[in-house]
């Protein structure tokens, strides 16, 4: 169940609608990491005395709880230290090994939405001789097969698509992008950060080869996510120094935030439905709240398939700087990704929004802690900041 108050886990009166960017480390997900810290401090790899075996039986047993809810092996987990780098051990890692394998660097596509963690290695790529594709997806952020099989080769070798987008929170037909890069023997990734303990994912399912993940999008601790691969998928490590992790991600792994990543997820799944359709409730409420005030709003991106947490908008023809400076003091939002380097959002830009369109964006993100106020209070707070440009 959501909280009838957030005052427990957020303090102060900003109201905090920047779940997409992070969520706060729930109570019991830091309880689960508290021995881990100072009782059983022991390294994971140190199998010759019971401080060691102790570490490795707890970072076992969250591998098979973060495998089981994926349906995987265990083995098929690779820790990382959140998904940017396994996106970067998935796209590099592979590309490369499959140039080897095959003599040639071929082709990899990608989408113009995806999170830069996506396409800064998949421009890496292109430097390193490989070709690549950036697709435009439609302009509600969506893309079909038929899209993707337009840009396919013979040499492609990867694609990568995000199930969940981090920006407008839709979801893209994964299943049909897999069918179609199975039928051609192209490797698939996804960046499922977004996704994972907000929608039920079964890597089967999915059809996916390659799947990032990260902890503290879910109210899990930051510092920590997981890369999930087929086993005949091959992958060169990005650095060397151990044998850890299948000696693709080598150095001593963090028991405490691996025992709290297990944790925030069981918690996800454990209520997911419930909290899905509540989430889904109270953005529907903030999306009509605002759109009664201000006809001229507008929504970015598909209103379904969408994540339930996600409602981005546009403000018309007011100043985006301005916009987020009075709303800097009262509402914790964004108007784009956390990584997004100050610029205006490229997502919203690459599905048709002008710079300064894309500069007066609102990304407004729900979460566990949120609460029916907290979406009176955002109204009120968003409302009054348009009216007042409006006026000026």
């Amino acid at each position: 169940m959501l909280p009838t108050t957030s005052a427990d886990l957020i303090p102060g009166d900003l109201i905090q609608l920047d779940h997409q960017a992070t969520t706060p480390c729930h109570p019991l997900v830091v309880k689960a990491m508290e021995p881990w810290w100072e009782q059983d401090w022991g390294n994971a790899s140190s199998r010759q005395h019971r401080l060691g075996l102790t570490a490795a039986a707890a970072v076992a047993s969250a591998r098979s709880r973060l495998a089981s809810h994926l349906g995987v092996e265990a083995n098929d987990l690779i820790f990382t230290s959140g998904a940017t780098e396994a996106n970067n051990l998935a796209l590099l890692g592979h590309a490369r090994a499959r140039a080897q394998a095959e003599g040639r660097c071929g082709h990899v596509v990608t989408l113009a939405t995806e999170h830069h963690a996506v396409l800064d290695p998949m421009h890496q790529l292109q430097r390193e001789g490989f070709a690549l594709t950036v697709l435009h997806p439609k302009d509600t952020g969506l893309i079909d097969a038929n899209a993707l099989k337009g840009v396919l080769r013979d040499d492609t070798q990867l694609v990568s698509v995000m199930v969940a987008n981090n920006e407008i929170g839709v979801v893209q037909p994964m299943r049909e992008l897999a069918e179609l890069c199975q039928s051609r023997g192209i490797t698939l990734h996804t960046d499922a950060a977004q996704a994972f303990g907000h929608l039920r994912l079964n890597r089967d399912e999915l059809g996916c080869d390659l799947i990032s993940l990260s902890a503290h999008k879910l109210n899990g601790p930051k510092g920590i996510g997981a890369l999930v691969k087929r086993r005949n998928v091959s992958i060169q490590p990005l650095f060397w120094g151990g044998g850890q992790e299948q000696e693709l991600r080598p150095g001593t792994l963090p028991v405490p935030l691996i025992v709290g990543f297990a944790a925030a997820a069981d918690l996800a799944h454990a209520d997911l439905e419930t909290r899905q359709d509540q989430l889904a409730t109270l953005r529907d409420q903030l999306w009509q709240g605002l759109k009664s005030r201000h006809p001229q709003l507008r929504m970015n991106g598909a209103p379904e398939p969408r994540l339930a947490h996600n409602l981005n908008i546009t403000v018309p023809d007011v100043s985006g700087v301005r916009l987020h400076r009075c709303l800097k003091r009262s509402l914790a939002c964004s108007s784009g990704s956390a990584c997004s380097r100050g610029q205006p959002s490229h997502a919203l830009q690459a599905i048709g929004l002008s710079r300064r369109e894309a500069e007066a964006s609102l990304r407004l993100s729900l979460g566990r802690t949120t609460t029916v106020a907290d979406i009176h209070r955002a109204v009120d707070a968003i409302s009054a900041c348009i009216t007042q440009l409006q006026d000026d």
